[in-house]
């Protein structure tokens, strides 16, 4: 058991500002560089270094270097501090690997009818209709059973169900979460066949963009990341190749803002064209239900 030590602000602050990459290469470890970040690799999984920050892209959690020596090399706080605190002294032992269960996929039950999951979308979420029934007719949008969720499917390339994200379509419900053996490349998308894409964090917020901007929007390409990953980005640009122009439509809040910043920068270095949408409100479905409430035409500015 660990003995409580008392640290200062300083401390803390110094602690948690230690250059990863720094850290790593004392270690021995090999990072590749990518744009302003470094890529590292957990086992077969890549974790994004900037700075004294990672992000964890499987797990899609992240933190600062004593989160990270703690997480990495199975340290307790004390253990962690009194390492970055004397410059890295000693040599750090990697905790054993974690042995991750693999869940395999499955679509949750599906319920006969979609009346309560079209009473949520249409009437609490103010989609719009038509909208709404182009992914069901595709099969992308159904209500479970017995929970009676919307289910937001999406496919890979060979149209085989790869991801599901649940969502509560009771009127007080805010359960949200992701289908167990879920694929995050091929989370909630739509192909189009123009040169755009516009990824969004939720896929009510990526109906919700549709819906207020609604001429000709199957041309264009849709993805919902359901979180602040890009992982169904980069798999969309793989899977369509005429895509050059990258719409970053991510929440307004420090989590969404500080992922767009970071996926624009990636753009960048590899070649393609990116712009940060931001929503009025903290996210594209309180933009469209808030118009509504005020009467305001429920649209957006229409990209050329």
């Amino acid at each position: 058991m660990s003995t409580y030590v008392h640290y200062t602000q300083e401390q803390k602050d110094r602690a948690r500002q230690t250059d990863l990459k720094e850290l790593l290469e004392r270690q021995g470890e090999h990072l590749k560089r990518s744009g302003k970040e470094y890529q590292w690799r957990d086992g077969s999984n890549k974790v994004t270094i900037r700075g004294n920050l990672w992000y964890h892209q499987y797990e899609e959690v992240g933190g600062d270097a004593i989160d990270f020596v703690r997480k990495f090399y199975g340290k307790d706080y004390p253990e962690a501090m009194e390492y970055l605190l004397n410059g890295y002294g000693g040599t750090l032992t990697a905790a054993p690997p974690v042995k991750r269960e693999v869940k395999e996929f499955t679509l949750p039950d599906r319920n006969d009818n979609m009346r309560r999951v079209y009473a949520y979308l249409l009437h609490k979420r103010g989609l719009n209709r038509d909208v709404v029934n182009a992914f069901a007719h595709r099969q992308m949008i159904y209500e479970s059973l017995p929970h009676h969720n919307a289910v937001f499917v999406g496919y890979d390339t060979e149209g085989t169900p790869r991801h599901a994200h649940k969502r509560g379509s009771g009127s007080e419900s805010t359960y949200k979460g992701n289908a167990d053996g879920s694929t995050p490349e091929y989370s909630f998308h739509w192909n189009g066949t123009s040169n755009k894409i516009f990824l969004f964090e939720a896929p009510i917020d990526m109906l919700s963009y549709i819906s207020m901007n609604p001429h000709n929007w199957q041309q264009n390409t849709y993805a919902a990341s359901c979180s602040v990953a890009d992982r169904v980005l980069f798999q969309c640009l793989k899977d369509n190749p005429n895509i050059r122009e990258v719409y970053l439509c991510l929440d307004n809040d420090e989590a969404g803002q500080k992922a767009a910043k970071r996926i624009s920068d990636k753009l960048f270095v590899m070649g393609y064209k990116s712009e940060i949408l931001t929503p009025t409100y903290k996210d594209w479905n309180e933009d469209l239900t808030t118009s509504q409430k005020e009467g305001e035409p429920q649209w957006t500015t229409q990209l050329s």
